[in-house]
């Protein structure tokens, strides 16, 4: 799929709360780069949530916005995380986590009820968040002796890359983000460094 090389997301955690009938739904909206992140905060909300009945949720990663998740967490199938991740999809924003947590308040509210609560607590999350643009970037690792140190550091500051981590030892490392719409003369450019090694670690 074709897509431009930016993309929206969410700057910082958010929440929001929306009540229906005795029946509490927090929102709680994060940035993610990763699945890999979601299972501690799922651990963290249900440990401050000990109480709540359901803990529903969906996810939207990649730059591309092709990768997604829902969990209904005990809820009639359809009624909770899909609305939370019609939600992402009507902001159009990705590399975002909502969970919705529920505390019952003994009445039941139906599929419809269910459907519009748990969307509402996310677009509550959504806008109380600062909604940011981002650059689709690929993640490098450059590998390089002592001797061209300066060189690479030369390029790096000339194109204003953002240097991720770095190793500098006998033989040395950096990670380098670059922007992809920029990527092809970049990487040409530290490739005419003689003994440069680039390899391409993921897309950010």
């Amino acid at each position: 799929m074709l897509f431009d090389d930016t993309y929206k997301t969410i700057a910082a955690p958010s929440e929001g709360v929306f009540r229906d009938r005795g029946s509490k739904f927090i929102g709680y909206a994060w940035p993610i780069r990763s699945e890999e992140e979601i299972k501690p905060l799922l651990a963290g909300l249900r440990a401050e949530h000990a109480k709540a009945r359901h803990f529903c949720w969906a996810l939207r990663l990649s730059p591309d916005r092709s990768i997604f998740r829902i969990q209904d967490d005990g809820e009639p199938s359809g009624t909770a995380g899909r609305p939370i991740l019609n939600t992402l999809l009507s902001a159009d924003i990705t590399n975002v986590f909502i969970v919705v947590v529920r505390y019952f308040g003994g009445t039941l509210l139906g599929v419809p009820g269910l459907i519009n609560a748990y969307k509402t607590a996310a677009q509550e999350a959504i806008q109380a968040a600062n909604i940011v643009e981002k650059t689709v970037n690929d993640i490098y690792e450059v590998s390089f002796s002592y001797l061209q140190m300066n060189d690479i550091m030369k390029l790096v500051k000339e194109e204003k890359l953002n240097v991720l981590s770095q190793n500098f030892d006998n033989s040395c490392s950096i990670q380098l983000e670059i922007r992809k719409s920029g990527l092809n003369a970049i990487l040409a450019k530290i490739e005419q460094i003689e003994g440069v090694k680039i390899k391409y670690l993921f897309t950010a």
